[in-house]
């Protein structure tokens, strides 16, 4: 992975990080459904995304460095927050549901990015190297 393309990995691992706080192991049911569900919302949808932010210190903090990242491009942000909730339905499916390894999954890529990529699809892969890609390039004047 480039060094950008881990410092993107870095920046949706700590928005993940974020919305997923550590709980006992469990499959998901109904509830737990409906709360990935709010999630997946939360960090698709920019209305919704920034009532959360504005509520949590280290979220606005996890913000600030994705708009850096993105120049502040709101497209790319946009972009950023989209693969991360594509990136957690990734981790949600190779954890099989179970909160204790999702979260596992999040504390390793937390220390090595890299490792992110054995819980991704190869559809996630294309799309985190071509964000990686587009996040290289010289922002836009």
């Amino acid at each position: 992975m480039t060094s950008r393309a881990t410092l993107a990995a870095a920046c949706v691992i700590a928005v993940l990080a974020l919305t997923c706080r550590p709980v006992g192991a469990q499959a998901l049911d109904t509830s737990s459904q409906e709360a990935l569900g709010t999630v997946l919302r939360m960090l698709q949808e920019p209305a919704a995304r920034g009532a959360a932010i504005a509520g949590d210190a280290r979220a606005g903090a996890a913000d600030t460095q994705i708009q850096s990242l993105t120049h502040g491009s709101p497209a790319l942000t946009q972009e950023v927050y989209e693969l991360a909730a594509q990136i957690f339905e990734d981790i949600a499916r190779s954890a099989g549901g179970d909160v204790q390894a999702i979260n596992q999954i999040l504390a390793r890529a937390q220390a090595d990015p890299a490792s992110l990529t054995t819980s991704l699809s190869p559809a996630t892969l294309a799309r985190l190297r071509a964000l990686a890609e587009k996040l290289s390039a010289p922002p836009a004047r």
